[in-house]
């Protein structure tokens, strides 16, 4: 079986998706994945030579399946630092609901596995560009509160986006997915956005 065989890198990466979902932070096993897949060990590691590598492209997978790039246009298209805030919220924050079961797996697991660890810490990296983009959007309108620099502004950012925030707030509090979107966008406006949260 080639290594480049594309098909089987899908049945591969689906496996380890649907795997991550159902384990609910217990370890997945290359093995697991391997017999879901319905491969052989040796056929899943000429693919993914390291667990690491299976793990990080199962998430970029998973952005690729669900279209992030598309569901960023508008953020990314924004004609103001306001809107392009505001997009990005909307975008991230209903997308987490998607990935969450994924989400926590690897959060779970990276206490204890680099692979997963990685894995988890590149997607949030991917965020953290997204929140660094708003701000310096922002921050090029002056419309960023002069009371944080680009890099702080996109720390707190960042922060409300968490998947924990998200989680603690829908799962623990009880809130729907619009009252989190609405109130995330509110408190995104009044610590970042100079001169009140109008648009």
């Amino acid at each position: 079986m080639s290594s480049g065989n594309p098909e089987t890198r899908k049945r591969i990466l689906d496996s380890a998706w649907k795997l991550l979902e159902a384990a609910q932070g217990r370890e997945v096993r290359m093995t697991d994945i391997a017999r879901e897949a319905g491969v052989s060990r040796q056929a899943l590691y000429l693919h993914f030579p390291a667990r690491s590598d299976l793990l990080v492209a199962t998430t970029l997978h998973i952005d690729e399946v669900k279209d992030v790039d598309a569901r960023l246009v508008r953020s990314r298209s924004a004609r103001t630092g306001i809107e392009r805030l505001d997009a990005f919220i909307d975008a991230w924050g209903n997308y987490i609901p998607e990935i969450y079961g994924v989400g926590k797996a690897l959060m779970i697991m990276g206490e204890s596995d680099e692979g997963a660890k990685d894995a988890w810490a590149g997607r949030m990296g991917a965020v953290r560009h997204g929140c660094h983009a708003a701000i310096d959007a922002l921050d090029r309108d002056g419309r960023l509160t002069a009371e944080h620099s680009v890099e702080r502004a996109t720390d707190i950012l960042w922060t409300l986006l968490s998947v924990r925030n998200w989680e603690h707030l829908t799962i623990d509090c009880g809130w729907s997915q619009s009252l989190y979107i609405e109130k995330v966008s509110a408190m995104a406006r009044r610590l970042l956005v100079a001169d009140g949260i109008d648009g």
